[in-house]
């Protein structure tokens, strides 16, 4: 299997520090890991399937960054990647998703990868094959004449009177240059045979009822439907069909099995909601009972899925919970046992809230000031504004529930309710937020201790 070359530690944190604001212990813990994917493949294969990934457990309250480091981390990994919400599954028994159909997920995740990498790769050919239909439909060749047929001085035999070729030239080149583009045509696409199958599953099986629509199709005929479509979609549809064509589909799913097990990265996220402390009844017994199902998952099995079985035994699981109402440990022995790397993340400060709002790429300001050009109105926030809605986001954290850097959104909302509502309208297209604009329209909010709980 083809290694992708990985980014070093040191540049994975940079990358992440353009999104997220602090939390260095998480981002390196996360970019050693990710980096210790691209050196296990490097290592002896006698040595290679001994190294186990070490699981990483995030813990920190909500709003301070841990999904953001997962969203982040799946652009970065060049790897088959899926976020799961441990509070979707139920013991085996109960109502709800059983925790195998993640590594369902990771396996169709993974296919689409290799499928678009091998499209990729087939797209010049495909779009040249797709191009000689489109041409044969707008200039069908003719029926088989005879021709006279002559030999040139170089010894090479030359048809008279090609007319038809030479026209099909012209017309690639008027193709190729756009000048057809207004051109309506009737294409031949594949389509599936027979009426659509819908098969209707117990909720927690909907997988078993992807197989046997599936299933069903290949029993089904293919065949094909005429279709009117401008010529820049025809081509565009034609390239797809003739891409699907020269693609493996059998090869995409070997790669992709074997891509998922090496390198597959199964991040799980609100893994608190199935800590639950010693009991004999109620809620707890499923959520120790997910827990159960999830430790081979874990340590490693294999899982068998429409693509073939796959190996969970070197899948990196990153798990994250805010732990609110539990704590890592009401977790079973045997699970915390799977999660050997722990990070905490830090709760904060207001002093972080200014950063978040200026700092990221992304940041809240930046993207307030996009939504506001779409209507000609041009917003500027100074800096003693971004200190005013650092400092109101976290009193109001720090009177009702913290939230963190959720908090930011809600304040900034209200911030600018009425400058959203009625731009449009507006003659005056400059506006600039400073303090004295913050403090005037939250202040009587937040003064009402009972209003801003509900409303900040």
């Amino acid at each position: 299997m083809d290694v992708p070359n990985v980014m070093t530690p040191r540049e994975i944190v940079s990358e992440l520090d353009r999104y997220i604001v602090g939390q260095n212990e998480a981002k390196r813990a996360v970019a050693i890991a990710l980096r210790n994917r691209w050196r296990r493949q490097h290592v002896a294969p006698e040595l290679r399937d001994e190294i186990a990934p070490k699981n990483i457990l995030m813990i920190g309250p909500t709003g301070v960054g841990k999904t953001e480091i997962a969203r982040r981390l799946a652009k970065l990994a060049d790897a088959p990647f899926v976020k799961v919400e441990a509070s979707r599954y139920t013991e085996v028994g109960y109502v709800g998703r059983d925790v195998e159909s993640m590594v369902r997920d990771l396996a169709e995740v993974a296919v689409k990868m290799v499928r678009d990498e091998e499209r990729a790769r087939v797209a010049i050919n495909a779009r040249e094959a797709a191009e000689e239909r489109l041409l044969d439909i707008l200039y069908p060749p003719p029926a088989k004449v005879r021709r006279p047929v002559g030999v040139t001085a170089e010894g090479q035999v030359h048809i008279e009177g090609d007319a038809h070729a030479d026209t099909r030239e012209k017309l690639r080149k008027l193709l190729r240059q756009g000048r057809l583009d207004d051109r309506e045509v009737e294409i031949e696409v594949t389509t599936q045979g027979g009426p659509a199958v819908e098969v209707l599953m117990p909720q927690g099986m909907e997988e078993m009822g992807v197989n046997m629509r599936d299933l069903f199709s290949q029993f089904m005929p293919k065949k094909t439907k005429r279709q009117k479509a401008k010529v820049p979609e025809a081509l565009e549809l034609l390239t797809q069909e003739e891409a699907a064509r020269l693609v493996d589909m059998e090869k995409v799913a070997r790669d992709a099995i074997q891509r998922a097990e090496q390198s597959g990265i199964i991040f799980i996220d609100e893994i608190d909601k199935i800590a639950g402390r010693d009991a004999n009844h109620g809620p707890d017994v499923s959520r120790q009972g997910v827990q159960r199902d999830l430790l081979p998952i874990v340590e490693g099995a294999t899982v068998n899925t429409k693509y073939g079985a796959v190996r969970t035994d070197h899948v990196l699981f990153v798990a994250s919970g805010a732990f609110h109402t539990s704590k890592p440990s009401d977790l079973i022995p045997e699970f915390q046992g799977r999660f050997p790397i722990r990070v905490e993340l830090k709760a904060l400060s207001r002093e972080d809230f200014i950063r978040i709002l200026v700092e990221p790429e992304n940041s809240l300001t930046r993207q307030y000031v996009a939504l506001m050009a779409t209507e000609s109105v041009r917003i500027t926030f100074t800096e003693d504004a971004v200190a005013a809605v650092a400092e109101i986001a976290a009193q109001v954290n720090a009177r009702s529930e913290n939230i963190g850097a959720r908090r930011l959104h809600t304040v900034l909302e209200r911030l600018l309710e009425d400058l959203s509502f009625s731009a449009p309208e507006l003659t005056e297209r400059d506006v600039r937020i400073d303090s004295i604009y913050v403090h005037t329209r939250l202040d009587p909010i937040l003064s009402n201790e009972d209003l801003s709980r509900y409303i900040l």
